[in-house]
């Protein structure tokens, strides 16, 4: 069987591939997925690469796929793994690291200022993927950046390194690590915080996917992945991001919620409301995402009973203590028959928590005129849709309750979004690929993320 694309979704458990035709037609379609464990400790990605493609033949009833591109998103072995190094961490830090996990890194370690010997200890033991270096306004401090790139360089990593501060390093940094032998390995970016209150996060997010794509390849258990994977391959929750920005660009400012088994990530796509703007106490990105380590339905499920406590859970779920400790002895990452109703409870907790987190506030300071009230953090309260993906709130039957129970929880200093705001879940659970696939074929990846968020 002929299709126009095969996108495969590499994660550290699961691979799937999802098959798309008719991309360059009025009427663009999703076929179908197919799924297997990943097998990048096994030394090679290819076979689960492979095993999956087998699955998705056996459900079109095919002997075999014969696709005229093939993309991919990762997220195995940890994913993206950064380290981000800045001058002030509630400016030039900050400013890097949203480039960061805007385009889908998983933060490894954070520094402001000059690194001292135990950060540079912790940098090269850390198994780092990128480094990114920012710090100073364009035409203003630079020694932090220059004395940085020094003790970085001189380490001689051979990994790749992003330089994202004041511009007038740029040719000093390119000599520093020229010194080092490690020129190859730098890439250079426009400042992410060229004046005081401004983010330029967008190049250096591509700049990071480009350079992702580049050394993936050379991962351990990766390097096959060429031998099927021919177009893109970009960090799974940079996949998210980029479908939610393409879908904001269609219909207006939105969220993307994931709950996953280990993590749960939110995307805002949202410039917010023009008076909660103008009393913004720092500038927040167009597009941010959060990453909640602790919020995972199943790998992290024993954090959320401790938020909602094991008393509760056991009265909401109307159970006695043996049969709730026969559930917990037995969860399953897929949960099954009496599991369903205590995940949902889990999915609510993560929601309302990482929604909570991801959401700025309001807060009141006192000056010598009185009281006054200014704003932190991103504004969701602009927002019209919440979009559901990932496998808690795709695949559980209660799933839109379970959001609008979330939402309507009240306080009035966190600017989130409410109730009222309109819900769309991501069906066929293909947000990740269509956020690859657009890259080569937006408007038919938006007419596919569309359909199968059932908007007409």
């Amino acid at each position: 069987m002929k299709v126009d694309a095969l996108v495969a979704e590499i994660g550290s458990t699961t691979t799937v591939i999802n098959a798309f035709d008719k991309l360059d037609s009025e009427n663009p379609k999703f076929i179908g997925s197919g799924y297997s464990p990943t097998t990048v400790l096994e030394g090679d990605v290819t076979i689960g690469l492979n095993n999956a493609i087998s699955m998705l033949c056996k459900k079109l009833n095919v002997k075999n796929l014969d696709a005229k591109e093939t993309f991919a998103s990762s997220s195995a072995a940890g994913g993206l793994k950064m380290s981000v190094h800045g001058l002030v961490y509630d400016m030039t830090v900050k400013a890097a690291k949203e480039a960061a996990l805007g385009a889908g890194a998983n933060i490894k370690m954070i520094t402001s200022g000059l690194l001292d010997d135990y950060q540079i200890d912790e940098i090269k033991t850390s198994p780092l993927n990128i480094i990114m270096i920012a710090g100073g306004v364009d035409f203003g401090e630079r020694t932090t950046a220059i004395e940085n790139s020094k003790k970085i360089a001189s380490l001689k990593l051979n990994i790749p390194v992003i330089y994202a501060g004041n511009i007038q390093n740029q040719n000093i940094i390119k000599n520093i690590f020229k010194e080092n032998n490690q020129l190859e390995y730098l890439f250079i970016s426009k400042n992410v915080y060229p004046k005081i209150d401004v983010l330029e996060v967008d190049e250096s997010r591509k700049i990071i996917q480009d350079v992702f794509e580049k050394h993936i390849i050379h991962a351990p258990g990766m390097e096959k992945v060429k031998s099927v994977i021919k177009e893109n391959i970009i960090p799974t929750p940079g996949a998210v991001m980029e479908a939610s920005i393409l879908l904001k660009e269609s219909i207006g400012d939105l969220v993307t919620i994931d709950i996953g088994g280990a993590t749960t990530d939110i995307h805002s796509v949202t410039e917010g409301k023009a008076e909660i703007e103008k009393i913004l106490i720092a500038p927040e990105p167009f597009a941010k995402r959060t990453v909640e380590g602790d919020l995972g339905v199943y790998i992290n499920k024993d954090n959320i009973i401790e938020m909602i406590t094991k008393e509760r859970l056991i009265r909401k779920l109307n159970l006695n203590e043996n049969d709730y400790n026969k559930i917990i002895e037995n969860y399953k990452p897929i949960p099954i028959n009496g599991q369903i109703p205590l995940t949902e409870e889990l999915a609510k907790e993560a929601m309302i928590q990482s929604i909570e987190r991801h959401s700025g506030r309001l807060i009141d300071m006192y000056t010598g005129s009185g009281k006054t009230t200014y704003a932190e953090g991103k504004d969701l309260t602009n927002v019209k849709y919440i979009i559901a993906t990932g496998g808690a709130l795709t695949r559980l039957p209660n799933k839109l309750t379970i959001i609008k129970e979330a939402l309507s929880k009240k306080n009035s200093k966190i600017l989130k979004p409410d109730e009222k705001t309109q819900v769309l879940i991501d069906q066929d659970y293909i947000m990740a690929s269509i956020g690859v696939l657009s890259k080569k074929h937006p408007e038919a990846a938006l007419k596919i993320l569309k359909n199968s968020l059932g908007i007409e």
